[in-house]
């Protein structure tokens, strides 16, 4: 298991290095888009060049080795034609002289032969008649020369022709043959015999015939002429003998300039397409960046402008008719409608903003008479604790002077204790009067405030927030439906804020919390707040455990119009909360772990010590 995990993690960071490595700009992937066609196109134009250059000089190659070789045999053939001429010429002379019967008649072909290197005539049955070799007698080519003519069947070679020509190995050298059978009429028959010339070639002979530095290697026996390519040619021609077998071969090799040349022509063709795909890629990023990216990150630095300074000031636009053009001449049409737009939606936010601050003010009244209401229907429905009539009843009965001590007692402790619960009855209701006319004052604050400033930032001043949260907690208790425990800080918590409209938010995020739990079902349920300050700011934390929300609901929870009461019009009291805060340099959010996990309202204000603002 760890061998696997440690391969996965290169290969997850290889691909998120490949990732991070793209590119991200139009230009840099056009770039790269070029690239890559043009080392594709590189590649295709070499691989092409090579499959037409590269076999064409290899073809020509070996025409120029087929030619060689043929222009070799040629040479060879020449050399042992010579000597086979000789040969003729003596016979012909031969009889000719024969046929006059002149004594002399081998004097002639005898000095002829002298320009060979070597001459012999030998008889019908093989037998040597005359030899002779231009060195002097005893040489070593005198009797290798003479070991020739022994071991070679003469007869055999010339066959049914009148001449041939052949080579043969004459000690450490090779020497072309020429044969030619003659016939000379004699006084009772005819006199066969075969003239034998023999002309030493020299490796030095075919160097210059050849125009190559030529070998001859008496230890081959190649049958065929054959060549091995590399980067020079071999070139290996037989040299044929008389039972048709190479008694020895002509070696050279050729310089392939031909395949160096076509390996050349295809190193300049690549290398010149590369250089044309570079230029024309270099003309292309250059035409691009001009004609394409400069116009659009005109656009876009435009674009940025506008949207840093919120300025809808024009596009200055060009004279280009080309897409460009028109993406800014729509750019500025578009930026000429918005423009309208926000002259449109000034004036309507002007209107619709005098009216949500007459609806939120309406709103935060209807809040403020909720605990009034409640308060005068309890009173309303209350019954009294004491039947008037039985304590009528009773103070009748003391009255009379026919009471036994005993029941007079009970009498008056009953009477007693009718006055103490109709006191305390009263005493209640006394409270309860007092909360409602505090709720009505607030009402009353409302609308005289909002009619001193409905649009202007309020007032800030030091207040505690734990009077302010006590005495909401104390409102909220009178709504009907569930039975609420609240927690709360028990020491004093110093905020700046406006106390009118910092009562107005708690007080809405008190009903709306009271309402969740009442929406929850179970009956009952708790409100827990507290305070905590750090680096210059007090963090309000107002907890309950309601039916909460959903991370949907939460993302629209501050929109104008949103409410989360089922059932119920407004949808003003959140939004109004965070734009008052806002005001008040703080910020309100709703958090919640999802439906049935309750939620809390952290609420952010200035500490009197942050220097936001001065104390009233």
């Amino acid at each position: 298991m760890p061998t696997v995990g440690m391969g996965r993690v290169p290969a997850t960071l290889g691909r998120q290095f490949g990732r991070m490595r793209r590119p991200t700009s139009l230009g840099a992937k056009l770039v790269l888009t070029m690239t890559v066609v043009a080392l594709c196109g590189t590649v295709a134009i070499t691989v092409l060049l090579a499959s037409i250059i590269t076999p064409s000089f290899t073809t020509l190659q070996d025409v120029v080795i087929a030619r060689q070789v043929e222009r070799t045999h040629t040479m060879l053939s020449r050399y042992a034609a010579q000597a086979q001429a000789e040969a003729r010429a003596y016979r012909d002379s031969a009889e000719l002289s024969g046929a006059q019967h002149a004594p002399a008649s081998l004097a002639t072909p005898a000095k002829r032969s002298l320009s060979a290197d070597g001459f012999a005539k030998i008889g019908a049955d093989g037998r040597v008649v005359r030899a002779k070799w231009n060195e002097p007698a005893g040489s070593s080519l005198q009797e290798q020369w003479a070991a020739l003519l022994g071991r070679t069947d003469f007869a055999h070679a010339v066959g049914g022709r009148r001449s041939t020509r052949f080579y043969a190995r004459l000690g450490n050298g090779v020497a072309a043959i020429g044969v030619a059978r003659t016939e000379v009429w004699g006084d009772a028959d005819t006199v066969q015999s075969y003239v034998v010339i023999a002309r030493v070639i020299t490796a030095t002979q075919i160097s210059r015939a050849l125009g190559a530095d030529a070998t001859i290697d008496l230890g081959s026996d190649h049958a065929g002429a054959t060549t091995s390519r590399g980067a020079r040619a071999i070139i290996i021609v037989p040299m044929i003998g008389a039972d048709g077998r190479a008694v020895a071969t002509t070696r050279f090799d050729l310089p392939g300039d031909v395949s160096r040349l076509g390996r050349r022509m295809l190193a300049f063709a690549v290398a010149g397409s590369i250089l044309l795909l570079l230029f024309v890629l270099i003309v292309l990023r250059r035409l691009i960046s001009q004609l394409v990216l400069r116009p659009l990150l005109r656009i876009e630095n435009h674009m940025r402008r506008v949207r840093a300074s919120g300025s809808l000031a024009l596009l200055e636009e060009d004279e280009r008719r080309d897409e460009i053009g028109s993406l800014g001449r729509n750019f500025n049409a578009m930026l000429r409608q918005l423009r309208d737009l926000r002259e449109q939606i000034g004036v309507q936010s002007f209107d619709l903003g005098r009216a949500e601050s007459a609806v939120a003010v309406m709103h935060n009244v209807r809040n403020a008479l909720n605990p009034i209401s409640t308060i005068l229907s309890r009173e309303i429905a209350q019954a009294p604790p004491i039947d008037r009539a039985t304590l009528d009843r009773a103070i009748d009965e003391l009255a009379r002077g026919d009471v036994s001590d005993e029941r007079r007692q009970k009498l008056a402790t009953f009477v007693a204790a009718a006055i103490d619960t109709e006191a305390a009855n009263r005493e209640s209701t006394r409270n309860e009067l007092s909360i409602g006319r505090e709720a009505m004052g607030h009402v009353l604050e409302i609308i005289g405030q909002q009619q001193q400033a409905a649009h202007e930032r309020p007032a800030l001043e030091i207040c505690d927030v734990t009077t302010i949260i006590a005495r909401n907690a104390t409102i909220v208790r009178y709504l009907d439906g569930a039975s609420i425990a609240f927690g709360f800080p028990a020491g004093p918590s110093l905020v700046m804020a406006n106390r009118l409209i910092l009562s107005q938010v708690i007080g809405n995020l008190f009903a709306n919390a009271a309402e969740s739990i009442v929406a929850r079902g179970t009956g009952s349920g708790s409100i827990v707040a507290a305070t905590e300050q750090a680096e210059g700011r007090v963090t309000i934390e107002i907890r309950d455990d309601g039916e909460g929300i959903t991370p949907e609901v939460a993302a629209t929870l501050f929109h104008r119009g949103f409410s989360t009461r089922a059932r119920k019009s407004g949808g003003l009291g959140l939004h109004w909360c965070a734009n008052s805060v806002n005001a008040m340099q703080g910020s309100l959010r709703l958090e919640s772990e999802g439906p049935g996990q309750g939620a809390v309202a952290v609420l952010t204000l200035l500490a009197p010590d942050s220097g936001g603002a001065d104390a009233d």
